[in-house]
């Protein structure tokens, strides 16, 4: 057995560096050695096959997927929160937030809290938080370097990427630019993506500080969804072999980071764009969205005699704005401002305490809507880690998060409704177990919401009256619970194991829908990779996913299947250069992760997912 002693995990998905041994709930950590070792290419594909996150396709193509932390299905793009440096990026609607356009080779670590950052990232936390650092926003210490990668592969691919660092003294300027163009595996679906990013900073050993601009483009067809019966005959065929679509993201930011005594202090602010462009069946449909970001954090270590406690304090404001455009064009803002506290003590023999507080003033409008919203939530949350022998630590929190319904919700309902702000009581319970050679964490946990915010498709609508049912409502007490296990095991010397497991079930507790699961939510993940390097210069990674079946309608008449996929790559460094082969989908397994109703008792709106993919790269390293 291999005697490895694996590094302590330190995470800044608090807002500032931690150990994660210290907290009172689960972060999952991806570093760029882990990234670059599977060979993923996006974001979203780091976090389903490495982390087991299930994730639903996108419509519109480019690598993107719909990542659902905790089983909230159609609605888990509106109760997690995604930050980028620092920068709150989800969006206020319905429309998603698109990972796949951050170059992969950016990035330096991936963070996952799973299960609710409220208290931190406010509104929209409760299912969790994922938190990408890029390689020139770690502020730790630079060297000058290059990475230049390119990629060529079944269904037409061609990719290529770069990446550069340039460091003099205290100066250092990080460029990256990728470019990808894939026919995809159905007609009509193919998609050119490109982005680039520039970042420049300053520091010495108390103050950082620096500006950042990033651009990503996408453009795709979209095929469309298939019957039951065209799925079956040819999954590959497009049922919309004319529409298409274009996103246009930009983001600029500055940052700053100082250390003074006993204090650290950090600001961020962001300024972002974003223009979709589709035209489906010859309807057009676009809009533009103009969000602004500005965040002031403080903390303070200060030690008691054998006490030492932590204070953290900051300030969050945002402003979003969405104008769609055309001759049923609409405007929908959102402004919000936040004050929030978290306070941890460390007492003699190493139990932790913590207690979290926030408020946040919420201001909604949409000119097509009858209503508007303003309101100022709380959320709060108590923890407490207690070490109980070598290596072993039980945790613990218990809180509330909170969620109001976005413009695309607020702007849908039934003739005078007004949605209801959305609340949850969470609680979790953990342990930790670090020892030679390994790690393992286990943890269960609840979540109880009231008042959540969905689309029910059989509501009486605005549209009833002409025959079309549906709307968003607040359905009554719905549940999310489930067991999560994470491990790390080295097998030897040059060989390691990694499992992701989780069993789950969302599910409404009272109402229409009693005792039946969220749509699109799996009961059951698990993923499971191993690497080996058998000798100087060889690495053979590989993965298997499982996701169990699914129902797509919230009266569950029909489920998707369950699926399992599996990958494998092999690289070979030599000097100064990698060469790789990588298999996705290694079994050319015929499955599908979106689909919206059911027909006859039989899935029907499928989008099927890719087969068998092989792609051959060259990587250098300078």
């Amino acid at each position: 057995m291999a005697q490895t002693s694996l590094a302590p995990v330190t995470v800044t998905a608090t807002r500032f560096s931690a150990a994660a041994a210290d907290l009172p709930f689960g972060v999952s950590v991806l570093t760029a050695d882990d990234i670059k070792a599977s060979g993923v290419t996006t974001v979203n594909d780091a976090i389903m096959k490495l982390l087991g996150v299930p994730g639903r396709l996108d419509f519109y193509g480019g690598g993107d997927y719909g990542l659902d932390l905790r089983g909230f299905g159609t609605t888990a793009d509106n109760n997690q929160v995604v930050v980028v440096d620092g920068i709150r990026i989800s969006e206020a609607d319905l429309g998603g937030t698109r990972l796949a356009g951050i170059s992969i080779d950016s990035v330096e670590r991936i963070e996952i809290i799973r299960g609710s950052g409220a208290v931190l990232y406010g509104e929209g936390a409760t299912g969790g938080v994922i938190v990408i650092t890029t390689k020139a926003g770690r502020g730790t210490a630079r060297k000058s370097q290059a990475d230049v990668f390119a990629a060529a592969g079944s269904f037409g691919l061609r990719e290529a990427r770069a990446t550069g660092t340039v460091v003099a003294g205290g100066v250092s300027l990080d460029a990256a630019a990728n470019k990808r163009d894939t026919d995809n595996d159905r007609d009509n679906f193919r998609s050119r993506t490109e982005g680039a990013s520039l970042t420049g900073q300053w520091s010495n050993d108390w103050l950082r500080a620096g500006v950042r601009y990033a651009y990503d483009h996408l453009d795709t067809g979209l095929p469309g969804s298939l019957s039951a019966a065209q799925y079956e005959a040819d999954p590959r065929q497009a049922s919309a072999p004319l529409d298409s679509a274009s996103i246009r993201n930009n983001r600029s930011s500055a940052f700053g980071e100082a250390v003074l005594g006993d204090w650290q202090i950090g600001l961020d602010a962001g300024w972002r764009g974003k223009a979709l462009n589709s035209s489906n069946s010859g309807f057009i449909y676009a809009y533009d969205v103009d969000a602004s970001t500005y965040a002031l954090r403080a903390r303070n270590a200060a030690k008691f005699g054998a006490y030492i406690n932590s204070f953290v304090a900051g300030i969050d404001h945002s402003e979003w704005k969405r104008t769609v455009l055309g001759s049923f064009g609409s405007e929908s803002n959102q402004r919000s401002q936040a004050v929030y506290l978290r306070d941890e003590l460390a007492l003699p023999g190493g139990t932790r305490l913590s207690v979290g507080w926030r408020t946040e003033g919420v201001k909604k409008d949409n000119n097509s809507a009858s209503t508007s919203i303003d309101e100022r939530p709380n959320a709060w949350e108590l923890g407490v880690v207690q070490p109980v022998g070598a290596g072993v630590s039980l945790y613990g929190r218990y809180g509330r998060s909170f969620r109001l319904a976005n413009a695309d919700e607020f702007g849908f309902t039934a003739p005078g409704a007004q949605l209801k702000t959305q609340t949850s009581r969470d609680a979790e319970l953990g342990v930790r177990w670090a020892y030679t050679g390994g790690r393992v964490e286990l943890r269960v946990y609840r979540s109880a919401l009231t008042n959540e915010i969905g689309y029910d498709p059989n509501a009486v609508g605005p549209n009833s009256a002409v025959g079309f049912s549906g709307a968003n409502v607040n359905f009554g007490p719905t549940r999310r619970e489930g067991l999560e296990l994470e491990l790390t095991q080295a097998l030897a010397a040059n060989a390691n194991l990694h499992v992701n497991a989780a069993t789950r079930r969302a599910r409404f507790t009272t109402g229409a829908y009693q005792g039946n699961d969220v749509p699109l939510a799996p009961r059951h993940t698990l993923s499971v990779r191993a690497d080996w390097s058998p000798a100087v210069g060889h690495r053979i990674d590989g993965g298997v996913n499982v996701v169990s079946s699914q129902s797509p309608d919230f009266v569950n008449a029909c489920r998707m299947p369950s699926y399992t996929t599996a990958d494998l790559r092999y690289a070979y460094q030599w000097s100064l250069a990698e060469l790789a082969i990588g298999a996705s989908n290694l079994t050319n397994a015929k499955y599908y992760t979106q689909a919206f109703s059911c027909a006859n008792g039989a899935v029907s709106s499928i989008y099927p997912e890719a087969g068998r993919a092989v792609s051959a790269s060259l990587r250098l390293h300078f």
